[in-house]
């Protein structure tokens, strides 16, 4: 084992991340008429992006895939071996396939190509040799050769990776763009993440209800109120005038103001004691727009009310919390 220590090893990382940049970076002049014409294949595609590779390559194909499909693409990885032994059967004519092979000539993927063929798919090769044996049988082929690769012996697929997971995003990005694909498509995707939940999650899928949702009238006392808001396990009461239009909410905060002001404040009408006119929000708003308001005023209770002004729900900070929200 080398005596390598300290700065000696923090300069052999420096140096395998500049030579990715700069390999990456190189990609830039590559962006051409090749690109076009895998991105007008991958536009007209009716079928899936099959996405395949050998070895680390087929690593890197597995995250392309997952990208692509994660951001509007069909798309599935096929492992090449695997392809001759019947998986074949998982590949259409109306499919695309990208082909990733740093020499283009794997053994693997050079005899999976006449199959390919005979099937009828566009082929898109990501190839660091132009003149391989992939590329000459590719419909189009993206250059993604480096220099050198970024380990010291020059074996390890380093550098090579790196820059065939950058082409990929490249163009899973621009076919992003082009078909316009929202926000609220990555999170109908994404169902089961925080991203998803704070795009989809409504404030109606999280509000208090019912007996979990203490409303009382203005003129209902302080110790009645407070009955209430013990009985439903709640942190505040809505109060509402005669319409049942809130007009104020009650909370803990404001019962420890309230004693010192008042002789008798439990026999005293909660609109007396209520905050008036509080925030509220509406049944359709997103959960993460409800938290927001709360941030803003530093508060940790928000009614919901209708589109006429009447309660029907409250929202607590660990409502929002227990949904993975905040």
């Amino acid at each position: 084992m080398k005596d390598l220590q300290g700065e000696a090893l923090r300069e052999i990382a420096k140096e395998v991340l500049l030579l990715e940049a700069s390999a990456i970076k190189a990609l830039v002049e590559r962006i051409g008429e090749s690109f076009d014409q895998a991105m007008d294949h991958l536009l007209e595609c009716r079928g899936r992006v099959i996405v395949t590779g050998m070895g680390k390559p087929g690593i890197i194909a597995r995250k392309i895939s997952a990208t692509l499909a994660s951001t509007g693409t069909p798309s599935l990885y096929v492992h090449p071996a695997e392809a001759t032994h019947g998986d074949l059967g998982m590949i259409q004519e109306e499919d695309v396939i990208v082909i990733i092979s740093n020499s283009g000539e794997t053994e693997e993927i050079v005899k999976l190509i006449p199959h390919l063929k005979k099937i009828g798919s566009k082929l898109i090769a990501m190839t660091g040799n132009m003149r391989s044996s992939l590329a000459s049988y590719s419909d189009v082929v993206l250059d993604i050769s480096v220099k050198k690769e970024a380990c010291p012996l020059g074996l390890a697929p380093t550098a090579s990776t790196t820059v065939t997971l950058a082409m990929g995003d490249a163009l899973a990005m621009a076919l992003l763009e082009k078909k316009g694909f929202r926000h609220e498509d990555y999170a109908f995707y994404h169902p089961g993440g925080s991203l998803g939940k704070r795009l989809l999650l409504r404030v109606k899928d999280i509000m208090r209800t019912g007996s979990s949702n203490p409303i009382v009238h203005k003129s209902v006392l302080l110790k009645e109120t407070l009955i209430a808001i013990t009985k439903a396990h709640a942190g505040a009461a809505s109060i509402t005038n005669d319409e049942g239009k809130l007009v104020g909410i009650f909370t803990d905060g404001d019962l420890r103001r309230n004693v010192e002001k008042e002789f008798e404040p439990l026999n005293t009408p909660i609109g007396k004691l209520m905050t008036s006119n509080p925030v509220t929000v509406l049944p359709e708003e997103l959960a993460e727009d409800a938290y927001k308001k709360m941030q803003k005023r530093k508060i940790d209770e928000l009614p919901v009310v209708d589109k006429d002004g009447c309660p029907v729900g409250m929202i607590d900070v660990q409502d929002l919390l227990k949904c993975g929200i905040v």
